[in-house]
Formats: structure tokens, C-alpha cells, sequence
């Protein structure tokens, strides 16, 4: 059996876990601009910032794509669904919350005309599908950049 966490090594280990720049998001970001894609980062369209701070922002596309861990995202796959056993209503309620607040940031950005994409980290796994699914998502490269 493996050893318990201390409270205190639990929070350490949290407070060493990424928003922005996580290798999921870089990969798309790579991927993308090696395809001649720009784009603006975490939320930031023009002057002010965008609802839920998407991780890519294609303004002159009206576009954002969310990288989002399938852990942290209660997305429905294997790993989305994994329930931690210590602390079990915790995690339960902080990834309803995440999940609930994801929808909402979604629906605020489609109500303002913006076209939503969320990808999951599982997605990234196969890279072919992956790039189809951005390259059809974003339609075809403009020849001006989009910054």
C-alpha cells in the first residue's frame, strides 16, 4: 500500500500544478503555429480579457480553444473520471464547480459571438486527429497575422 500524504505535502504538491504554459497547452500551441496559426494568449482579445481566459484567442476569427486535463475538468473520459478516495467530497465538489463554471464561461463567450473549442488532454495522444480537428475548428490560414 502506498504511504499517505501529510496535509502539508498534499498542498505542496498543489501549489506546484500549472494554469498557463502546462505541456497539454504548449503542444497545441506548437502545433499550431508550425501550421502558420497565430494567436493571442490566455484570454487577452484586444484591451480586455475574455470569459473563463481561453488559452488560445484567434480574434480576427472570433475563435478560442480551451486545453483543458481531463482530471481537473471531470471530462468523461477514463482519467476525467478517476474519484480520488481520500477526501472524496472535496474533489467532488471542486470538479462540479470546475465543470459548472467551464459551462458558464462557454455559454458567455458563444452569447458575445465567440466559437468555443475545448481540448482535451486525452485528445492530444493521437496527433493526426488532433491537428484535423484544429485546422477544421480554425478553417484555413489568413495570410495577415491575427495578433
Amino acid at each position: 500500500m502506498a504511504d499517505r500524504l501529510t496535509p502539508e505535502q498534499r498542498s505542496w504538491n498543489m501549489s506546484r500544478i500549472r494554469g498557463k504554459n502546462t505541456k497539454p497547452e504548449l503542444l497545441v500551441r506548437q502545433l499550431l503555429h508550425a501550421k502558420g496559426y497565430r494567436y493571442r494568449l490566455h484570454g487577452q482579445a484586444g484591451k480586455s480579457r475574455l470569459p473563463g481566459n481561453p488559452d488560445l484567442v484567434f480574434a480576427g476569427r472570433r475563435k478560442v480553444i480551451f486545453v483543458n486535463g481531463c482530471f481537473w475538468h471531470f471530462h468523461d473520459c477514463r482519467v476525467g473520471q478517476h474519484s480520488p478516495k481520500a477526501n472524496a467530497l472535496f474533489w467532488e465538489t471542486k470538479r462540479t464547480r470546475t465543470r459548472n463554471r467551464d459551462a458558464d464561461q462557454r455559454r458567455q463567450l458563444e452569447d458575445a459571438g465567440w466559437k468555443v473549442l475545448t481540448v482535451w488532454e486525452c485528445e492530444l495522444k493521437d496527433g493526426s486527429a488532433l491537428e484535423n480537428q484544429l485546422v477544421q475548428f480554425l478553417g484555413t490560414q489568413q495570410t495577415h497575422r491575427e495578433y
